[in-house]
């Protein structure tokens, strides 16, 4: 992906064309979206949405990568905690489910099996993990496979759940629910 603009001026106009983009693909995923749509709700032109991202396949990983890093921003890793980081996890993503919808979308349209990607963010939390196992606090494991199943018990509920999609509104019952599975599960 090219560099991101460094101007103000730049940047707004990428932060519009990322907003718009990320409401396009979480609706109608990779295939579906249409770059003229994205541009008309940016307020911009193709040429800047190419300059910025190369092109719409490079645009996706760009939303994929700032909403991913919108949730790991607003969830604090703590491995002693597992348990309240499903939960910050699930409340986040009931509050903006557009990162759920657009991992569906990337599973659906290009990875059906396997890990995602690697994040740079990944490895301080799984080293969390290994020192929270060392420390005796979690169960002993693959620190990614935990993360994983923490990862997944969090998003039970969410808005693609095959099962039972989870509204804002939900009962406290889900959130204790889910953290005392983690608890049950991370436990050593």
């Amino acid at each position: 992906m090219p560099p991101l603009p460094t101007t103000q001026k730049g940047a707004a106009t990428s932060r519009r064309i990322l907003d718009a983009a990320a409401e396009e693909f979480a609706e109608r995923g990779i295939a579906g979206a249409r770059v003229d749509r994205i541009i008309a709700a940016a307020q911009t032109n193709k040429a800047q949405l190419y300059d910025y991202f190369g092109n719409k396949d490079g645009l996706f990983d760009a939303v994929v990568a700032d909403r991913a890093g919108r949730l790991l921003g607003a969830v604090t890793m703590d491995a002693g905690d597992l348990p309240g980081v499903a939960v910050a996890i699930y409340d986040e993503t009931l509050r903006h489910p557009d990162l759920v919808r657009l991992v569906t979308w990337l599973r659906l349209e290009r990875r059906p099996a396997g890990r995602l990607s690697a994040h740079d963010g990944d490895e301080p939390k799984l080293a969390a993990i290994r020192a929270a196992q060392e420390a005796g606090r979690v169960r002993a494991g693959d620190p990614l496979e935990l993360f994983s199943l923490v990862l997944a018990m969090a998003l039970a509920w969410s808005p693609v759940s095959i099962v039972d999609g989870a509204g804002a509104g939900d009962h406290e019952s889900r959130r204790n629910l889910l953290r005392e599975s983690v608890e049950r599960v991370v436990r050593p």
